[in-house]
């Protein structure tokens, strides 16, 4: 989709980081970033993660690495050794349904949510600044409304969408934009559950005015749009691309 929609070589000489981009919406977004000519390097949380994106007949791009967005000397680590830094896209994020409500769950759902793209925002900062940048983070429709089996991923992402706010606000002087995408219901090992629930898949088809489930691609083309110069007067956007979910 992105190389039929956007110039060919739109990302060509920049690099990108994407934070969580071995599988789902982040693996999309990092193809995306790639086949428009950016050098991508992904990240994630698992070894076996790592070396199965790489491996994948998709792959395009420049490294994988093993990132806990929990270590911060890990993240500096990693930026550091990146030769420039002009995207960084932040979608490392995890759900643990109904456990949430147990505290020390909620607590470590909201560090690797929440304080995971604070860390990776704060730690690009400076490199991002040299470069004239740009940051999206990735929050959720559930910023917009409560989920009752997913306390804590409700609130990380209600907290991401108003980190993007401030972000932005405070990195506007350095010239980094900073926005967001808060994804509708999209086909990934996030939402599998879901999916295989024909009942509860059926009221979210129901809901949905376009009548269907997302694919990555159609949030990483929203990604690439932010990214873009076509963007160049948005940040502080936290922008729904959910099909008209919420709109109902």
């Amino acid at each position: 989709m992105t190389s039929t929609t956007f110039r060919g070589d739109l990302y060509a000489g920049k690099v990108a980081l994407v934070v969580g981009g071995t599988s789902g919406i982040g693996a999309a977004v990092a193809h995306a970033l790639g086949t428009l000519g950016a050098g991508v390097t992904v990240t994630g949380v698992e070894r076996k993660d790592v070396e199965a994106a790489r491996s994948a007949s998709t792959f395009n791009g420049s490294d994988a690495v093993a990132l806990d967005v929990r270590d911060r000397k890990a993240i500096v680590a990693l930026i550091d050794a990146l030769p420039r830094l002009d995207i960084l896209v932040n979608c490392a994020g995890v759900i643990r349904r109904d456990d949430e409500h147990d505290t020390d769950v909620f607590v470590d759902v909201v560090d690797v949510n929440l304080n995971g793209t604070m860390r990776c925002c704060t730690v690009a900062r400076e490199r991002l600044k040299a470069a004239q940048g740009t940051i999206v983070n990735t929050a959720s429709m559930l910023a917009f409304h409560g989920a009752a089996r997913a306390p804590a991923y409700s609130a990380s992402k209600g907290g991401v969408a108003q980190l993007t706010k401030s972000l932005a606000i405070a990195y506007a002087p350095d010239g980094i934009r900073v926005n967001a995408v808060a994804p509708g219901w999209v086909r990934t090992a996030l939402t599998q559950a879901l999916q295989d629930d024909s009942a509860r898949g059926a009221a979210i088809i129901a809901r949905t005015p376009q009548g269907r489930w997302a694919e990555p691609a159609d949030i990483a083309g929203a990604v690439v749009f932010l990214c873009s110069p076509a963007a160049r007067f948005i940040t502080g956007a936290v922008l729904p691309v959910d099909g008209g979910y919420l709109a109902m």
